[in-house]
């Protein structure tokens, strides 16, 4: 038994666990910190990027009644143009047709709008994570070295893109 106090293996594992009992707590909040907190700001992100979808349906939905609306209100035109004299019922025809044209390409103006916009959202909110975690581990894997090797690329590569660009 009291061979076993001067074994090494026994006070390095005496000091291992010493070790994480003293200042394991000191370095475990603050990494869980860091970890919930980015997990809270990426849910609400999430959270964001719903609501938007949610949003863009709802006027897809809007968008969509008021084509059928405008559709109803056409045919309703059409009914009104056969009661009358031929001539008239000719004339308020094609007004309907209009009407309903305009009212179609007015939707489809809105719907296609509506989802520009929640596609650049997105879009614009994945750019934000993407950088945002690119800015988190560009650092810890990219030395000077090859920071400026990048660098040097890009500003050769540079004239190219641009001509690229233009074209």
């Amino acid at each position: 038994m009291s061979g076993i106090f001067h074994e090494a293996g026994f006070w390095v594992a005496v000091s291992f666990v010493l070790f994480f009992v003293l200042v394991g707590k000191k370095i475990w909040l603050p990494i869980t910190t860091v970890l919930d907190s980015r997990a809270n700001r990426i849910r609400e992100e999430l959270d964001e990027a719903a609501r938007l979808r949610r949003e863009a349906e709802q006027m897809l939905e809007d968008a969509t009644r008021d084509r059928e609306q405008a559709l109803a209100e056409a045919k309703s035109y059409v009914e009104q143009a056969h009661q009358q004299a031929a001539e008239m019922a000719q004339k308020a025809r094609a007004e309907a047709e209009a009407a309903v044209q305009r009212h179609e390409q007015m939707a489809r103006d809105r719907i296609a709008a509506v989802e520009r916009a929640a596609v650049k959202e997105v879009r614009q909110l994945a750019i934000d994570v993407a950088v945002q975690a690119a800015n988190g581990v560009i650092p810890q894997t990219l030395d000077e070295q090859k920071a400026a090797g990048l660098v040097d690329q890009a500003l050769a590569g540079l004239p190219a893109a641009l001509a690229r660009k233009a074209a």
